[in-house]
């Protein structure tokens, strides 16, 4: 593995970039993998799915509240949850954030937590939950319209598979959502789809 990589088909590498067969298949390989990965996440969910999930980050408690970001959180509030919240409340989010991020930086107990479902439990264990009110809303609202796109990055790898490997985005959607919500699904009648399809225009 230590061996001179001397490359595949094709022009040889200089030599000056003389690279070791171990850093190859470390580094070479596995930057094309994360990119193949990301150009297929890039290209199979909607861009505010994808802005949803990277906002979410900032409410993420790990590494002592590293990634906390009020900027984001309220860009999340104002953005994705406008409904939820009043321009007054919304306005008061920004302030209490500010409280929770001092407070949250020197308490051992909120810097233990490494999960969402965690820090909800602490702020009502320590009575806090009703001076954080608003970000305890926010942070329930979350985890029910995280939900259907956690499921559905789950259920990706049994969904796309080989066979199914060039099926179009939108028939992609539609199944998955099918997929996941079985619950729902399962409550269709096959008359009345039957029914459906026949009053649709032909093709």
């Amino acid at each position: 593995m230590n061996a001179p990589y001397k490359g595949g088909r094709g022009r040889p590498r200089l030599q000056r970039d003389a690279i070791s067969v171990r850093h190859h298949y470390h580094v070479d390989i596995f930057v094309s993998a994360i990119d193949s990965q990301m150009h297929g996440m890039n290209i199979r969910f909607k861009d505010d799915m994808m802005e949803l999930l990277e906002l979410s980050f900032a409410l993420d408690s790990r590494d002592g509240y590293k990634s906390f970001s009020i900027a984001d959180i309220c860009k999340l509030a104002n953005k994705f949850y406008s409904k939820d919240f009043t321009e007054q409340e919304r306005l008061h989010l920004k302030v209490q954030l500010e409280h929770f991020e001092l407070e949250a930086r020197g308490s051992l107990e909120l810097r233990k937590t490494l999960t969402i479902l965690e820090l909800c439990q602490v702020l009502a264990n320590t009575r806090k939950s009703s001076i954080y009110h608003l970000l305890v809303h926010l942070v329930l609202t979350l985890l029910v319209s995280t939900a259907t796109t956690e499921r559905a990055f789950s259920a990706m790898k049994l969904v796309k598979t080989h066979l199914r490997n060039k099926m179009k985005d939108e028939f992609l959607s539609s199944y998955l959502i099918i997929y996941i919500e079985k619950e729902i699904a399962r409550c269709l009648s096959v008359d009345s789809l039957i029914d459906d399809f026949d009053l649709m225009k032909e093709r």
